[in-house]
């Protein structure tokens, strides 16, 4: 029996090659047993043509089937489903079953019901996509990053592919953190004094479980990063929220009983202020003065672009009491998940222990290509790109809510990749912001911010690290129209 041509189409949203796609659907049919082994495919040229494909690229598809025993050749005849086909899984779907677990008795605890708002995963499909923290297709250098990928799988990289770190983490990238990353914040670390994190939020989650207790109290910024919020909530610690104004974290405003303090100087979340220098010397006063430790989140400092990026609490440090988190999944993509910590070697020991404890260590192959990413010097010159592109963006953005009227909060003193917004009132940013969706337009309303029961509604921020610079201009016009439309709703 042949197996019909319009049994096969391509996916719009199928990744990798139109080989491998092809080569996936085949596969996924033998494996399913909608194909059965002894039936034959289309020809090469049918199907070609019915996926609108050049017939090499079935071809390809094909041959590659036939190595490993899918399919098989017959002369003349065509090709067909191999005797040797894996065989698709034979067994009766399980019974209905009754759940009859008390899991609200049964839960030790809940990781749930936690302010983190939920991001559009197919926010690139919106016209006008003001998020934060996603990666431009078009400026991140994907052909490299592909390269040092290929060279971490090759023979020579074959021990940081395939060993098991325990609790270590690749030398080389270790190494270039120590002596190029660090260096630039004015920081200086020994490889002991570091520790590879699966991201900055996993870094922020290891040093609230090192540094803190039920007994001890966490002073973080109000507003502040929502996860971290999360992250302290669930370690049971006191939180003592202390307002920011238009230079960051007060010092005089953090409590004497605070044991740990979170900030984020360079760029203050979300409002984007830069704390500056005489603040950044009273909070290390103030922390000295209550002995506390700070915490120090210094996401986007590579996102400088209007003026040179302060230097890090951490270089100004001569106690030990700062511990520095950086992240390259915010300067290279999202889905990389590679940050890092610093501190003194006693806190990274006990930090490493606990990574270990949990997942031993972010994937080698991972880590090695990050560390030729940053070493051949791909690293540098994305960031540069990025650099002018943030620089045309946001120039143009404020150009564009000059002439509509909206109102800046916050728009980072030295750059970054966002605005912190804040409109009338009475007005709500979740509600217009689902409004907005309907014309394309995504923005971030930005309630779980604020830690309080009763959080502003009237604050939003807008990014512009995805957009088409082109776009941005009419998108705008779009957010300033939702907004005074609901201000004339009873």
């Amino acid at each position: 029996m042949a197996i019909s041509v319009e049994t096969f189409f391509l996916s719009p949203d199928s990744q990798g090659t139109l080989q491998a796609q092809i080569q996936q659907l085949i596969a996924e049919g033998i494996l399913s047993g909608r194909f059965r082994r002894g039936e034959k495919l289309p020809s090469s040229r049918k199907l070609a043509s019915h996926l609108g494909v050049s017939r090499i690229t079935v071809t390809l598809a094909y041959t590659e089937l036939l190595a490993n025993d899918y399919l098989t050749s017959r002369g003349r005849s065509g090709y067909y489903v191999s005797e040797n086909a894996p065989v698709p899984p034979s067994f009766s779907p399980p019974k209905e079953r009754e759940d009859t677990v008390d899991w609200s008795r049964a839960l030790g605890r809940r990781f749930t019901g936690g302010v983190t708002p939920d991001k559009p995963k197919d926010w690139a499909n919106y016209r006008y996509p003001f998020v934060y923290g996603q990666t431009d297709p078009s400026l991140f250098d994907h052909a490299n990053w592909r390269l040092c990928a290929l060279q971490a799988l090759g023979q020579k990289d074959f021990t940081a592919l395939t060993s098991d770190y325990y609790d270590q983490d690749d030398p080389e990238l270790v190494e270039f953190i120590a002596r190029n990353t660090l260096p630039r914040r004015g920081i200086i670390a020994r490889p002991e004094e570091i520790l590879i994190t699966l991201g900055a939020q996993n870094a922020l989650w290891i040093a609230a479980q090192v540094l803190l207790t039920q007994r001890r109290t966490a002073a973080i910024e109000n507003p502040c990063y929502h996860a971290l919020r999360d992250i302290l909530n669930q370690s049971r610690c006191h939180v003592e929220p202390v307002n920011v104004d238009k230079d960051g974290l007060d010092p005089a405003r953090i409590p004497k009983e605070s044991d740990v303090i979170f900030t984020t100087p360079s760029h203050q979340c979300p409002t984007t202020a830069t704390m500056p220098m005489t603040r950044r010397q009273a909070l290390l006063d103030r922390a000295r003065e209550i002995d506390a430790l700070i915490v120090e989140d210094d996401y986007e400092f590579e996102m400088s672009f209007v003026d040179a990026p302060s230097p890090a609490l951490k270089s100004l440090d001569t106690e030990g009491r700062v511990i520095y988190v950086g992240s390259f999944s915010k300067s290279l993509f999202p889905g990389l998940r590679l940050g890092y910590l610093v501190g003194s070697e006693s806190f990274i020991r006990e930090a490493r222990a606990l990574r270990a404890s949990v997942l031993r260590h972010p994937p080698g192959h991972i880590q090695r290509t990050a560390a030729y990413f940053l070493s051949l010097g791909h690293y540098d010159a994305l960031i540069r790109r990025i650099r002018d592109a943030l620089k045309s963006r946001r120039s143009i953005m404020q150009e564009a809510i000059d002439h509509s009227g909206l109102l800046v909060a916050g728009k980072g003193a030295e750059g970054g990749s966002s605005f912190w917004m804040q409109g009338p009132s009475a007005s709500n940013a979740a509600h217009f912001a689902q409004n907005l969706k309907q014309e394309g337009v995504l923005i971030e309303p930005g309630a779980s911010f604020f830690s309080s029961d009763t959080p502003p509604q009237n604050f939003y921020r807008l990014g512009y690290s995805s957009i088409p610079a082109e776009r941005i201009p009419a998108g705008i016009d779009k957010i300033a129209r939702a907004l005074s439309q609901e201000q004339n709703w009873p």
